[in-house]
C-alpha cells in the first residue's frame, strides 16, 4: 500500500495520555500575573500524588497531572485556597460569572472615569489659578472637593486590586496587585495628608486616573481571557441542549442532550442543529457543517454517511441513528483539543512568565532604592515618596504578561473560524519559522476520498474479499474499496489476524496461504511503471488483480502551491505511490521536485536530510498514514477527516476539500509571530524608557499611571489587530 496506516511515533506517544496518570483542569479566576503562576504551580507540585502542574495565565486555568489513586480534586482545591487562590474543577465552572465580571469591571470603570474627569477639572483649575494668584483658601477648597470625590471612588474602583493584594499578602506572597495597591494607597494617603496640611503636593488625580486606566486594561484583559475559554465553550454550546428521540413505535420524545445514548434514533427538524454525532438513515440530506469543515457551501449526505453534532439541517426533516453520547462527540473532542493547546505554554509565553516572576521583588527594590536615593540627596520625604510611588506604578508588568497570550488566543480563534485546529501550544511559533514545505500525495495533495475506477467490472467475490481485508485499514484506497463494495450491496465482515506493514499493505494468512492487498512489490507483482494509482491483490490459487483508482487533485492545489512559492517557500512532493500517478499529481499542482515510491522510513530520511541542510520543514500529510514523517518535521500540518482529528500526530489539522488552509495557517502563524515580537518590544521599550525617568523624578504619578496603562492597552489592541486584518493584507 502507498503509505503506512498507523505507526507509533515519539510525538504520538508523547501526545497519548499516560495510563497511570490523570489530567485535571482547574479554573483559578484570581490568577493575575507571573508570580501567581509560580505560586499556583509550586503549591500543587507540593501535594502528594501530583506529577505535574502547568498554569495558563491567559485562560486562568491550570492543568494538573496526578496519580490515578488521587480520585478527587478536593485536596488540590484546598491547597490552593490555603495559598490564597479560589479554584474549582473545569467541569463545575460556569460561564455566567464572566458576564457578571464584565458588568462589575464596567461599573467600576465608569465610577473611576467619572471621578477622574471631575478631579482633573478641579486640578486644572488649581494649576491655572497659580498663574493668576488664586486665593489659597479656594485652592484648599478644590483639594478638599477632590478628596471628597477621590476617596469613595478609590475605595470602590480599586476593589479588584485591593482584594487580590489582600489575598496575596494573607498567603505570604507577592503579586503584581500588591505594588499597584501600594501605589494607589500611598498616593491617596499622601494627597489626603498634604490636603490637611494645606500643601500643593496633591495627587488625587493620579490615584484615580491610575485606577481608571488599570481598569481599562484589566477589562480588555478579561475580554481576551474570556475569548480564550470561550472558543471551546462556544463550540460545546453549538451542540444544542435537547434532542427529539423517535421510539420503537414511532412516538417522539424530547430529551436533554445528555440523555441521548448511542443507538437511539433522533429526528432533526429543518433548521435544527444535530444534537450528537449520528449516522444518516434518510436517503439524502443537505447540511451546513461549516463549523466542522470550515467550508461555507452546503453539503449533501447519503444514507449511512456520518453527520456531526453542531451541523445544521438545511432541507426536509430526517432521521439518524446516534453514534455517540454528548461527551464523545466530535465537537467535544475539538473543545478538548483547543483547551489542551491553550493550556500549554509556548516558548514566548514561558519567557514572559519567567520575566514576570521577577517583577514583584524587582519593583519593591527599585521603589526602595528610589526613595532612599532621593532622601540621601537631601530632598524631602514628600518628593522621595512621590518618586517611589511613580516607580511602583510605572513598573507594572501587565503588558509583559499579556504580550503573548493575547496573540495566541486571537490567532487560535481566527484559524478555528477557517476550520483549522491548532493542537500544539508552540505550533504557531514553529509554523512561523518554516521555509520548506513537503507534501504527501494521497489524501493531502489529492482529495481524501479516491474512487475505485470501473468497479462494476470487478467480480463480487473478489470485491468482497478485498473489501473484507481493507476493513482493517484507514488508508484512502482501502476506504474506496470498502465504499465500492457497500455501494454494490456486498455484505462485509472484518477478518481476524490482519497485519498492516508500513509502506506496503495488508496481509492475512489462512489455511490456503497468504492473502495480500497493497503495492505491486508487496504482492510480488512485476507491474512496471503505471500511470494511475493502483492497488494489487494476491490470493492463493488466483492470479494477481489490480484495483485502479481515480484521484482528483484538490481544486485549489495549483494556486496554493503558486502562492507558497511566491512567498519564498520550497515545495516538494513525497509519496509512496508509483512514479506515474505521483508525476501526474505533481504536474497538476505545479510542483517541480517530487519523489515516488517512498516508504515511511525513506520519507523520514528525506526530512532529516533537509534538516541537516538547515531547512525548517513543514510536513503536510495524513495524520494516520504519515505519523513518522509528521514527527520528523520541524512543524506538521494534517488534512484530516473529522474522525481522525484526535488521532494524528500533527501540530494542527484542517478540514475541507481545499488546500488553501495551508496558506491561511502559515499567514496567521507569521502574523502572530510578528505581533508577539511587537508586543515584547512595546513592553520592554516602555520599561526601559519610563523606569529611569520615574526614578530621577521626571515622571509624576499621573504620567506613570497613563504610561503604564497605555502599554497594557497597546499590547492587547495590537494582538486584536490580528483578528481584524483581512487575509489579503496579511499575505
Amino acid at each position: 500500500m502507498a503509505e503506512a496506516l498507523i505507526v507509533s511515533t515519539d510525538r504520538a506517544a508523547t501526545a497519548a495520555a499516560d495510563r497511570s496518570a490523570l489530567e485535571t483542569v482547574l479554573v483559578v479566576p484570581n490568577m493575575h500575573c507571573g508570580a501567581c503562576i509560580r505560586t499556583v504551580e509550586r503549591t500543587l507540585l507540593a501535594q502528594p500524588g501530583v506529577r505535574a502542574a502547568r498554569a495558563n495565565l491567559s485562560a486562568r486555568r491550570v492543568t494538573v497531572t496526578t496519580e490515578r489513586v488521587l480520585a478527587t480534586t478536593e485536596p488540590l482545591v484546598v491547597a490552593l485556597a490555603g495559598a490564597g487562590f479560589a479554584a474549582s474543577p473545569l467541569a463545575s465552572a460556569r460561564t455566567p460569572p464572566d458576564s457578571a465580571a464584565d458588568s462589575a469591571y464596567l461599573r467600576r470603570l465608569g465610577v473611576a472615569g467619572f471621578a477622574a474627569m471631575n478631579i482633573m477639572l478641579l486640578s486644572v483649575s488649581v494649576w491655572a489659578g497659580h498663574g493668576s494668584d488664586m486665593p489659597q483658601s479656594l485652592s484648599t477648597l478644590f483639594h478638599w472637593l477632590s478628596a471628597a470625590i477621590a476617596l469613595p471612588a478609590v475605595a470602590y474602583a480599586g476593589q479588584p486590586f485591593f482584594a487580590s493584594a489582600r489575598q496575596a499578602l494573607a498567603a505570604r506572597r507577592l503579586n503584581m496587585d500588591v505594588p499597584i495597591s501600594l501605589g494607589v494607597v500611598l498616593a491617596t494617603g499622601m494627597s489626603l495628608f498634604q490636603t490637611i496640611r494645606g500643601s500643593e503636593q496633591v495627587y488625587f488625580d493620579a490615584a484615580v486616573s491610575l485606577l481608571f486606566f488599570l481598569l481599562i486594561g484589566r477589562y480588555l484583559d478579561h475580554v481576551v481571557r474570556r475569548r480564550a475559554a470561550g472558543v471551546a465553550q462556544n463550540l460545546l454550546g453549538l451542540q444544542g441542549t435537547e434532542a427529539t428521540i423517535v421510539g420503537p413505535t414511532g412516538v417522539t420524545e424530547r430529551l436533554t442532550v445528555g440523555k441521548v445514548l448511542p443507538g437511539m434514533r433522533i429526528l432533526v427538524a429543518t433548521g435544527e442543529r444535530v444534537p450528537v454525532d449520528a449516522r444518516l438513515l434518510a436517503e439524502e440530506a443537505s447540511i451546513d457543517d461549516s463549523l466542522i469543515t470550515g467550508e461555507s457551501l452546503p453539503r449533501t449526505l447519503r444514507a449511512g454517511d456520518p453527520v456531526y453534532a453542531g451541523s445544521i439541517n438545511l432541507g426536509q426533516p430526517w432521521q439518524a441513528e446516534a453514534t455517540s453520547a454528548v461527551e464523545s462527540t466530535l465537537l467535544s473532542e475539538l473543545a478538548r483539543l483547543i483547551e489542551t493547546a491553550q493550556q500549554g505554554r509556548s516558548r514566548y509565553v514561558r519567557l514572559a512568565d519567567r520575566a514576570a516572576r521577577l517583577y514583584a521583588p524587582v519593583v519593591h527594590i527599585l521603589g526602595a532604592i528610589t526613595f532612599i536615593g532621593w532622601m540621601l540627596t537631601g530632598h524631602g520625604w514628600e518628593q522621595a515618596l512621590t518618586a517611589a510611588i511613580a516607580v511602583l506604578i510605572i513598573t507594572c508588568p501587565c503588558a509583559l504578561a499579556l504580550a503573548v497570550p493575547a496573540v495566541q488566543v486571537v490567532a487560535t480563534g481566527r484559524l478555528l473560524k477557517s476550520g483549522i485546529i491548532v493542537k500544539a501550544a508552540d505550533g504557531l511559533e514553529r509554523l512561523a519559522e518554516v521555509d520548506t514545505i513537503v507534501l504527501d500525495k494521497t489524501g493531502t495533495l489529492t482529495l481524501p476520498e479516491p474512487r475505485l475506477a470501473d468497479h462494476g467490472a470487478v467480480p463480487d467475490a473478489l470485491l468482497k474479499a478485498a473489501a473484507s481485508l481493507a476493513l482493517a485499514s484507514r488508508h484512502p484506497y482501502a476506504r474506496a474499496i470498502v465504499g465500492a463494495a457497500r455501494e454494490r450491496g456486498v455484505s462485509l465482515a472484518p477478518l481476524t489476524g490482519v497485519r498492516e506493514i508500513a509502506g506496503a499493505g495488508l496481509e492475512t494468512t489462512g489455511p490456503e496461504g497468504t492473502t495480500r492487498l497493497g503495492s505491486a512489490a508487496f504482492c510480488q507483482v512485476a507491474a512496471g511503471n503505471v500511470d494511475v494509482a493502483t492497488l494489487w491483490m494476491s490470493m492463493p490459487g488466483s492470479p494477481p488483480f489490480a484495483f485502479r483508482f481515480e484521484e482528483s487533485v484538490r481544486s485549489d492545489a495549483r494556486s496554493t502551491v503558486e502562492k507558497l512559492m511566491r512567498a519564498g517557500y520550497e515545495v516538494e512532493l513525497l509519496s509512496g505511490d508509483q512514479h506515474g500517478p505521483v508525476a501526474t499529481a505533481a504536474r497538476s499542482a505545479g510542483i517541480a521536485r517530487f519523489m515516488a515510491q517512498q516508504k515511511p522510513d525513506q520519507k523520514v530520511e528525506r526530512l532529516t536530510a533537509l534538516s541537516s541542510l538547515g531547512r525548517r520543514v513543514l510536513m503536510i500529510g495524513d495524520g494516520l498514514n504519515d505519523a513518522p514523517a509528521l514527527a520528523a518535521g520541524y512543524a506538521s500540518l494534517s488534512p484530516s477527516t473529522a474522525a481522525d482529528i484526535s488521532q494524528n500526530a500533527a501540530d494542527a489539522v484542517f478540514q475541507g476539500e481545499k488546500l488553501g488552509p495551508v496558506v491561511e495557517t502559515l499567514v496567521v502563524a507569521k502574523a502572530a509571530h510578528k505581533r508577539a515580537l511587537e508586543n515584547f518590544a512595546i513592553a520592554v521599550g516602555y520599561n526601559l524608557l519610563f523606569v529611569p525617568m520615574a526614578m530621577i523624578g521626571l515622571v509624576t504619578p499621573l504620567i506613570a499611571a497613563i504610561a503604564m496603562s497605555a502599554s497594557s492597552i497597546a499590547v492587547t489592541l495590537n494582538a486584536m489587530r490580528l483578528g481584524l486584518q483581512k487575509k489579503e493584507r496579511l499575505l
